[in-house]
């Protein structure tokens, strides 16, 4: 089973992540990271943060936040030889055509855009299961 980190500092935001998972019924391991920072530190299994078991990661990344933003926070993650390949699905409001192209310039598996109604998010997060369970298989 996937371990899933979501990195966002927005607790709506979170709240709202947890809810689509559950009316999908995903269950997979969930942890949280305010920031770039802290999620780094819990990848990597340092600071008070409970470590992320290392083994089928799968990582959410918000872009706008504050200490770390998405964008610092990928190229830290590509330069890491620990954590490059963890797959990285970015979840942010931001729609800007310069966000898209340095997401997938630093390897992204996906890019949502979050969207405004509550059941178009859980039909996002429902195709997102769907797409990471056929990856698991293959």
């Amino acid at each position: 089973m996937t371990n899933l980190l979501l990195v966002d500092d927005d607790e709506v935001d979170v709240m709202t992540v947890r809810r689509a998972f559950k009316k999908n019924n995903i269950t997979n391991p969930f942890f949280v990271a305010n920031n770039g920072l802290e999620a780094l530190a819990m990848l990597r299994g340092e600071g008070d943060s409970p470590p992320i078991p290392s083994q089928r990661r799968l990582i959410l990344l918000d872009l706008n936040m504050p200490k770390m933003g998405g964008i610092e926070f990928l190229r830290e993650l590509r330069a890491d030889p620990e954590l490059t390949k963890i797959p990285v699905i970015v979840l942010t409001t931001s729609n800007e055509d310069k966000d898209k192209v340095e997401a997938y310039q630093l390897n992204v598996a996906g890019y949502i855009v979050k969207p405004v109604t509550f059941t178009n998010f859980v039909e996002a997060v429902a195709t997102l299961n769907k797409y990471w369970t056929l990856n698991e298989m293959l």
